[in-house]
């Protein structure tokens, strides 16, 4: 058929072309985005290094020195930043958690000796289960958050079955662990885990990110006994985070949680901690520490995070979590009908100052303590004596025991499993075509690349 002048013909444009149109858009961006970065984390190290030399009143030919010794590290940095960083670097030495979608080793990487945490995400799993926005938050938070209150990211890289984050190894384990090695908490054990996990969650916010899933599982002990934020997953904003959907199709069911409603608080805390372990490992996991507001999608913001502390605060003074129920269903009506189900059993005394508290986290959001910054939650009465400004370097109020670099007593035993075995060409998911999802997940962190043969202070009085 003749064309008229003036006119063209448009093709449609198949999936596999819109693809890779998608896929070279987003390498050109990535590309020209991490030039941009790189070059302002390199002014800000050399800014760093710039103030810490005035403050420390060096000498002209001192600070000629330490600028010298700055660039050649700079130098070393972007040598070692080309280089492929992979599975290969690293030795396993045993599995220290696992989840739903991947697991935990401790490792030792091959050319330093450094002792880290690997965590491995199984990429079939994540297409599958539609985790890619969740894992790229977890990734992105982690290259960005750089203080003390958050576990430190040194590299992420990947390989054609797996994602791999490795970062510091923190031996204290979890506040899960903790809490079910204890009946309850002391009232002032509780402030000191409470302030630091109030100091940490702000640091988040800070940052510009809300958390959405503070729990004890995510709530790490340093060596020292200090508390670490981990698992970002969730972060701000991400849709099909907590399966509402799984809850809310339920709730025409009348409650069936009678057996447990009648149990007095020690039988409560017994079967909570019973459960409690395989619901950290279960995919569905617990809405226990979940804000209503989140559930209901209607809007949230940061304040989400202050409720789950009430949460995890009822339950280092309780024994056990406000709406824990044999079922995540009937633990979701409970947390919807906050006003009726939120008690403290009569049994297990706690001052006015902790309940007042636990009732400003735990309440509607637009009345809760927090909303006007986070010195309206330090000024609270039952914080009376924190030190805020140098918590961290007081004494943990439950000191940690390491006797090496590689302890693992703080953790639970997994057996082995095949998450690092090559995958047969035969049985191997088709997820090749969507791996560009992934693009850009690589990193490389300035001090894991420096700071060669080094082992953390606190290790050194170990048994090494």
């Amino acid at each position: 058929m003749a064309m008229t002048a003036g006119t063209t013909t448009s093709f449609p444009m198949s999936n596999h072309t819109r693809e890779r149109v998608t896929v070279a858009k987003l390498t050109l961006e990535n590309f020209y985005s991490n030039l941009i970065i790189q070059h302002e984390e390199r002014e800000t190290r050399q800014k760093k290094l710039e103030v810490a030399m005035e403050e420390e009143g060096l000498a002209d030919e001192e600070k000629k020195l330490r600028r010298s010794q700055h660039a050649r590290k700079e130098t070393e940095f972007l040598r070692l930043k080309r280089t492929r960083l992979g599975l290969d670097d690293f030795e396993s030495l045993k599995v220290i958690g696992r989840g739903a979608f991947g697991e935990v080793r401790l490792v030792q990487k091959k050319d330093t000796g450094h002792i880290y945490a690997m965590k491995i995400l199984r990429k079939a799993d994540m297409l599958e289960k539609e985790q890619v926005a969740h894992i790229r938050a977890e990734r992105d938070i982690l290259v960005e958050a750089d203080g003390a209150w958050v576990v430190k990211m040194f590299y992420s890289f990947q390989d054609k079955r797996n994602l791999y984050l490795i970062m510091e190894f923190l031996p204290g384990g979890d506040m899960m662990t903790l809490l079910m090695k204890k009946d309850t908490l002391s009232e002032e054990e509780t402030q000191f885990y409470i302030s630091e996990t109030v100091l940490a969650i702000d640091a988040i916010h800070q940052l510009g990110f809300i958390h959405r899933d503070i729990k004890p599982d995510n709530l790490l002990l340093d060596a020292k006994g200090h508390v670490k934020l981990s698992d970002f997953g969730l972060c701000t904003g991400l849709k099909k985070a907590h399966r509402t959907e799984f809850y809310r199709n339920l709730t025409h069911n009348p409650p069936s949680d009678f057996s447990f409603q009648n149990m007095n608080s020690k039988r409560k805390a017994e079967t909570w901690k019973k459960n409690r372990r395989q619901l950290a490992y279960s995919t569905v996991g617990t809405p226990d520490y979940i804000a209503p507001e989140v559930f209901m999608q209607t809007g949230y913001n940061k304040l989400c995070d202050w409720w789950s502390l009430g949460v995890i605060m009822y339950e280092m003074l309780i024994g056990y979590p406000p709406f824990c129920s044999e079922t995540p269903q009937e633990t979701y009506r409970k947390v919807m009908n906050w006003k009726e189900t939120l008690v403290f059993p009569p049994e297990v005394p706690i001052s006015d100052k902790a309940k007042d508290l636990i009732l400003r986290f735990c309440t509607d959001s637009e009345n809760r303590i927090g909303s006007n910054g986070v010195e309206e939650i330090k000024s609270h009465p039952f914080f009376e004596g924190v030190d805020w400004g140098h918590i961290r370097e007081r004494p943990a109020a439950i000191p940690i025991e390491i006797k090496s670099i590689d302890d693992t007593s703080n953790f639970d035993e997994f057996p082995e499993s095949d998450i690092l075995q090559p995958v047969p060409n035969t049985t191997e998911p088709d997820y090749k075509s969507k791996d560009w999802v992934f693009l850009n997940y690589t990193y490389k962190r300035f001090e894991g690349l420096t700071q060669r043969g080094s082992i953390p202070s606190y290790m050194k009085a170990g048994k090494l």
